[in-house]
């Protein structure tokens, strides 16, 4: 021990003190133990070049494919081995590298089971599988005359310092790594788009490109932020309806599995947020993973449920970061591609001039030949007896016929021309001699010419690799902008609310006492109690209000639909004041006065109305004084829609003795305007798009697809449209729809104009064989369309022939054949301007501007969510509810949570 220590243990034994921490300081090696690991970690294992875009393990393992390549499959396990030489790490780390590499289908033709990306299944063992360079490899990854060599870690062989890539394959692959400090994510682009992106940037033009997963699916690229730090990319799973109570998943999110994403939409039905029947997996070249509902449940809200609970949606964060001479950096996608092409410029400069040296070397021996074979200058050297003397005599030769040659003789020209063998001077072609040099010439002034103009030929090189490589490769995610799920909207109703009103308790552990309704784990309700109190909480096991609650409802944010009525007596013995109000925001767990906040205030009437209904009711005094009226009639509709915290109007400053409702409130509000944004292809009530229409609760959509297929639905904003849909608008009954297709069958046009008379039900109207297909479909009320005829040989064309649909067939049943177009041959056929028609006018309600979309499903039903209450509710309701007594003591309060008499 120092004496140091020894010093202040002494200390602390003398103060009956424990001994105290000390700071040691490290030195010698062990100071840069650490920086070197790190250093070693970035630069040698977890981060690629930007040079050649590989990782040093994936750089060995494509140097020893090309080591071992002889055109044949080679073992895995070979490779792996022969890599070994070049890389100081063990044969599970390459094996497992170049399964990678092997995945992504680029570099390497393989063989065997080398696993699956979609299903998440490992590659079987190495020495089961076999691979080879792909042609596109050999074709960009190699040129031994252009690529610096060094010392492997043993020093026994030399190993590439950068593969001389002329491609932007880090970005084409895309690459991951973590390290000591930092980490990498480039995510993976699509082969043909970085071939035209790449061809922009040579031409001086402005290019954007975006991630393309070999998983497909469908990714939002709206924040991508080139690839740098702190962008992000969200991606869902394509999915589709099946059948009626079946969705199937045929794409799934990049970074997940087809295990990976059931197990979350398992969790997710196990927490009551989805609620699913069972799972089918049927994946083997193509996912589909079919999602069977229960009755009832609805597919696109559980399309939007999927999203927003399971890993159907992915967000990843990609981090541009790569290394560029012994140092990280961090950089987008497009300085990236645009280093990649410029460094591929510089390659293809370096191959043309190694290329131009060797061509005007074989052109400077071949006139050597030819004029030491022409001219017969080797019988000089008949009568040298020494070595010096054959080449001096061979050089005093050549001198009088060089002038034209480009460099001067050295001896090692003239030892090449002592090595040409009798026979071949013997049969010496002057004429083939001189075909050869004048082909030499040919290919260096071409050379010459591509070195001139080396931008050119940059561009006519990328422009082959996609003529070459680029089938099979076109884009395999779907580019879109999302539309943010509410979590709150799909969320399954998976616990029951209920609420003891006398003791003030509401929670989902109250199982004895009265239900309210079904709602979710995060659910907001919204309770009143009858001294005019008002709070908004959590759901939770049980939750205290306040005595003698009146209603509870779930909470809807920003719901301006739902307005509540009431009438309340400000104080012990105060006037009475009416007011109608929504509540659109709040504080959680607050409570809020809907009195004047006088001391002993109380309510003596309320209602919720989930569509602004305004009722009637009979007010009634009690007999004081000389008061002449004691009973008179309400009329909500006349009070003004106010802020939850107005006084009110003021109703009567005597002492009420009663509110009975008389008459029910009725909605005032006008139809919903409904508009479609093909941005996101969903419907909106927040004029993104184009506008659809005004709906009332019968109205519906009408929906054509591309195969023939038209229904009528309920503009519910959760509505999931397919791909090919071409028709969209609101459903007019009486209106035909009047369509042109091609029966297969029978091989000819056929006409057809029909009515839907089965709403909600998909039908097809075009022929189901294989060839039959939709030419036009109208839906216009007079449409006209233009045929034009196939040209036949010999014969002018067929003057084109307008039709009125109109008057071409008459309305018959969606099922019927139609009217045969012509029998002659079409080349195609296109709509005209319909002819005029003045179509029926609606009569539109009252006009009353509340805007709020979630309540859009519940009207557009023609069914509130009150109404839906007293349909659930099994106590029989009466539509004028008396009070228990006629004293103030005793108020009557409506169970079904519509209205409440005080």
């Amino acid at each position: 021990m120092s004496e140091e220590h020894e010093e202040l243990e002494n200390i602390n034994k003398e103060d009956n003190l424990e001994p105290q921490e000390t700071i040691t300081k490290v030195t010698g090696m062990y100071k840069d133990w650490f920086l070197d690991y790190a250093s070693y970690v970035i630069l040698e294992r977890a981060v690629p070049a930007i040079e050649d875009g590989f990782k040093p393990v994936q750089r060995r393992i494509m140097h020893s494919m090309k080591d071992l390549d002889d055109g044949r499959y080679n073992k895995v396990a070979n490779i792996v081995g022969h890599t070994m030489q070049y890389h100081p790490h063990g044969d599970a780390s390459i094996a497992d590298a170049m399964v990678q590499i092997g995945q992504k289908d680029l570099l390497i033709d393989t063989q065997g089971n080398w696993g699956n990306i979609l299903t998440g299944d490992r590659a079987a063992a190495s020495r089961y599988i076999e691979a080879r360079i792909s042609k596109f490899g050999l074709d960009v990854v190699y040129n031994p005359k252009i690529t610096e060599w060094q010392q492997s870690y043993d020093g026994r062989r030399k190993e590439p310092i950068n593969l001389p890539v002329m491609f932007p394959l880090l970005l084409a692959q895309g690459g991951e790594g973590i390290a000591v400090g930092l980490s990498t994510k480039i995510l993976p682009h699509n082969f043909i788009e970085l071939i035209d992106a790449s061809i922009k940037h040579l031409k001086g033009k402005r290019f954007t490109i975006v991630p393309d997963f070999p998983t497909a699916g469908i990714a939002d690229f709206t924040n991508y932020n080139d690839g740098n730090r702190g962008g992000k990319v969200r991606v869902r799973a394509k999915i589709s309806h099946h059948s009626k109570n079946t969705l199937v998943i045929t794409e799934i999110p990049f970074s997940t599995t087809t295990q990976s994403l059931i197990d979350s939409i398992l969790k997710a039905n196990d927490k009551g947020k989805i609620k699913i029947k069972k799972i089918e997996d049927n994946t083997a070249a193509k996912v589909e993973i079919l999602v069977h509902l229960p009755s009832g449940i609805s597919p696109d809200k559980t399309i939007d449920a999927l999203y927003a609970f399971t890993n159907c949606e992915t967000s990843i964060s990609p981090l541009g970061c790569v290394i560029e001479d012994n140092k990280p950096l961090f950089i987008g996608v497009t300085e990236m591609l645009r280093r990649s092409t410029d460094n591929t410029v510089q390659l293809l400069k370096s191959e043309l001039e190694i290329k131009l040296g060797e061509l005007e070397e074989q052109w400077h021996f071949a006139s050597l030949e030819r004029i030491f074979i022409e001219n017969r200058i080797y019988r000089d050297i008949e009568e040298e007896e020494t070595w010096d003397g054959v080449i001096s005599a061979i050089d005093k030769g050549l001198q009088s016929h060089i002038k034209h040659l480009k460099r001067k003789i050295t001896v090692e020209d003239i030892t090449r021309l002592t090595e040409i063998r009798i026979k071949r001077i013997s049969k010496f072609d002057i004429d083939k001699a001189q075909q050869k040099i004048d082909a030499l010439e040919a290919q260096i002034t071409e050379v010459k010419h591509h070195l001139a103009n080396l931008i050119d030929y940059a561009i006519a090189y990328f422009t082959r690799l996609k003529k070459d490589y680029g089938e099979g490769k076109e884009r395999k995610t779907e580019i879109r902008i999302f539309d943010d799920v509410d979590a709150s909207k799909v969320v399954i109703r998976n616990t029951k609310l209920y609420v003891n009103r006398e003791e003030g308790f509401i929670g989902t552990a109250l199982r004895r006492d009265e239900y309210v309704c079904d709602c979710s784990d995060i659910d907001d309700i919204i309770a009143f109690t009858a001294d005019g109190k008002m709070m908004v909480t959590k759901v939770d096991s049980k939750t205290f209000i306040g005595k003698n609650i009146i209603h509870v409802a779930v909470f809807k944010k920003k719901d301006k639909r739902t307005i509540y009525n009431l009438i309340y007596r400000d104080g012990k013995s105060g006037p009475s004041y009416v007011k109608r109000f929504a509540v659109t925001s709040m504080t959680r767990d607050r409570e809020y006065d809907l009195t004047n906040g006088s001391k002993a205030s109380k309510l003596w009437y309320f209602s919720a109305n989930p569509n602004g209904e305004a009722e009637v009711v009979s007010i009634s005094l009690r007999q004081v004084g000389s008061i002449k009226k004691l009973k008179w009639d309400l009329d909500f509709s006349d009070i003004l829609i106010k802020a939850r915290t107005s006084k009110g109007n003021l109703v009567t400053k005597y002492s009420i003795k009663r509110i009975e409702l008389k008459e029910k409130g009725v909605s005032t509000l006008k139809p919903r305007k409904i508009w479609f944004d093909d941005t996101v292809q969903r419907l909106n009530v927040d004029e993104r798009g184009e506008l659809i229409g005004e709906f009332r609760g019968e109205d519906r959509l009408l929906v054509i697809n591309q195969k023939g297929i038209v229904k009528t639905i309920i503009p519910e904003l959760t509505t999931h449209f397919d791909s090919d849909m071409i028709v969209l608008e609101k459903w007019i009954p009486k209106k035909p729809i009047s369509a042109i297709y091609y029966d297969g069958d029978k091989e000819r046009y056929y006409v057809k104009r029909f009515l839907i008379e089965q709403e909600g039900k998909e039908e097809s109207f075009i022929s189901d064989h294989a060839s039959s297909q939709l030419e036009i479909v109208s839906t216009d009320w007079r449409p006209m369309a233009d045929v034009e005829f196939t040209k036949e040989r010999g014969k002018d064309r067929k003057q084109n022939m307008e039709v009125n649909l109109e008057e071409f067939i008459a309305v018959k049943g969606i099922n019927a054949l139609g009217n045969q177009l012509t029998k002659d041959k079409i080349n195609q056929i296109n709509l005209l301007e319909p002819l005029p028609f003045e179509a029926p006018e609606e009569v539109y309600a009252d006009e009353l501007e509340v805007v709020d979309e979630e309540q859009v499903t519940a009207e557009v039903s023609g069914t509130t969510e009150a109404e839906v209450k007293v349909d659930l509710d099994p106590k029989p309701k009466t539509d004028t509810p008396k009070p228990k007594e006629d004293t103030e003591e005793n108020p009557y309060v409506d169970d079904s949570g519509q209205a409440s008499l005080f």
